[in-house]
């Protein structure tokens, strides 16, 4: 009986075990199954994978996650494969693409030449007067205002044009002087002692040397030479040909040396001042010729050229100011016109050149993708020197007729970014140690 016993319960045990065997295959089967990508096992590693087989596969949205068999993410995305070759690339970030795939997006491409560069820089002007033509008109004495002759500014007047007649102590004292020293030299000028005719004639000189020093006019001294009678008011001329652009006195107003009473300016030469920007300035030497053109004076192109470069910028335009002379004996430019000026720089650059279009610039790196072979892409920082034209040159980072992209980079960049960053979270430590856990 104890025998039989014995029998039945090790005939229990083996079946137990069995069933427990094949149950624990089948749950983990299921498990699996319904915990995603992240808990699948890993096959056999007796077989490497063949010829244009996947390495492994790697998740859409986090090249962190990978599998070494076809899954799906939680949201059903298709988990990509990663190729041999994909893993094979000279340089981090290089992109295979397949043909199609490449006409799809549009990929167009350029090779890389030895071109000379040149560049016409357009600004706007603005014309103003020249500085060096401006008068500012002080007394040389104090006063009063007696008459105001040119009263309204914008008026032209021309040199020695009786602008004001001041009435002022000190001239009216020194042309007493300058006629007490004509009567004492010509009761004086048949003295037989020589010294007293030479003290008179320098006495003489003097008052009237005071005289032309206080600014009176010729016409006036020669009046008071002859009739000999003082002159209550004396007139201010004008020193120069120009435009009254400022009237700072009126009748009757006390003046004084620091009154500035007039403001003339020759307008029959004006400046040119145009605003070229930062980028463009290094094209831009003293000499350059310069096309002007204006609103005002339709269908007429002045010639110029720059004559000085301001040795500063604009804070708030970011352009530096250079500066043109322009002849203006016809009186058609106006200060504060507005002008389309165009420089054509004579500064030549032979170097190497790509289309502008083909830089992506990152805003710590300029770079461009080269093409490798056909649908193979690598990434390759440039530096950067003047552009023109649509082109650029290429200080370092590119060999003359190697072959750029031109158009859809931005695609192949997103791409390469992508490959980059999964191939340097697959050679971390930390991507081995996800990688075990997810397959223990």
């Amino acid at each position: 009986m104890n025998k039989r016993l014995w029998v039945t319960g090790l005939l229990m045990l083996v079946l137990g075990a069995g069933l427990g065997y094949w149950l624990t295959g089948n749950l983990e089967g299921l498990f699996l199954k319904g915990h995603g990508p992240d808990h699948i096992k890993a096959p056999p590693d007796d077989k490497a994978p063949g010829p244009g087989q996947p390495l492994f596969y790697r998740h859409p949205m986090n090249p962190a996650i990978t599998s070494p068999v076809p899954a799906k993410d939680s949201m059903g995305m298709d988990y990509v494969p990663v190729y041999a070759d994909d893993q094979t690339a000279t340089e981090p970030g290089t992109v295979r693409i397949d043909p199609v795939t490449v006409q799809n997006i549009g990929v167009r491409t350029a090779k890389v030449a030895r071109t000379t560069l040149t560049r016409n820089v357009r600004a706007v002007g603005r014309v103003d007067y020249d500085e060096e033509r401006i008068v500012r008109l002080h007394p040389k004495t104090a006063g009063w205002i007696e008459a105001l002759h040119v009263d309204k500014t914008g008026q032209w007047v021309r040199k020695d044009t009786d602008l004001l007649s001041i009435y002022s102590p000190q001239l009216v004292a020194a042309q007493q002087e300058y006629v007490l020293a004509l009567q004492n030299q010509e009761i004086l000028s048949n003295s037989p002692f020589e010294s007293i005719r030479r003290g008179a004639d320098e006495l003489l000189s003097s008052s009237r040397k005071r005289l032309q020093l206080l600014d009176v006019p010729d016409h006036q001294l020669h009046e008071l030479t002859d009739k000999q009678r003082i002159i209550k008011s004396l007139h201010i001329h004008a020193p120069t040909d120009g435009i009254v652009i400022q009237i700072d006195a009126r009748e009757g107003q006390y003046v004084t040396p620091d009154t500035e009473i007039f403001t003339l300016a020759d307008v029959g030469k004006v400046w040119v001042y145009a605003d070229v920007f930062e980028y463009e300035l290094p094209w831009v030497r003293p000499g350059d010729p310069a096309e002007i053109r204006l609103i005002g004076v339709p269908g007429r192109v002045f010639s110029s050229q720059v004559e000085f470069i301001y040795p500063y910028a604009e804070r708030q335009t970011r352009t530096n100011r250079i500066r043109m002379v322009l002849d203006n004996t016809e009186g058609l430019l106006k200060p504060d016109m507005f002008a389309d000026v165009t420089i054509l720089t004579q500064k030549q650059l032979e170097a190497l050149t790509v289309p502008t279009e083909a830089i992506i610039r990152s805003g710590t790196r300029n770079q461009v993708f080269v093409v490798r072979a056909p649908g193979k892409f690598e990434p390759r920082p440039v530096q950067l020197g003047l552009d023109s034209e649509g082109r650029v040159a290429i200080l370092a980072g590119l060999d003359e007729g190697e072959e750029i992209v031109t158009s859809a980079q931005f695609l192949i960049d997103s791409e390469s970014k992508l490959r980059e960053a999964t191939a340097k979270m697959l050679d971390t430590p930390m991507h081995h140690d996800m990688g075990k856990h997810h397959l223990d």
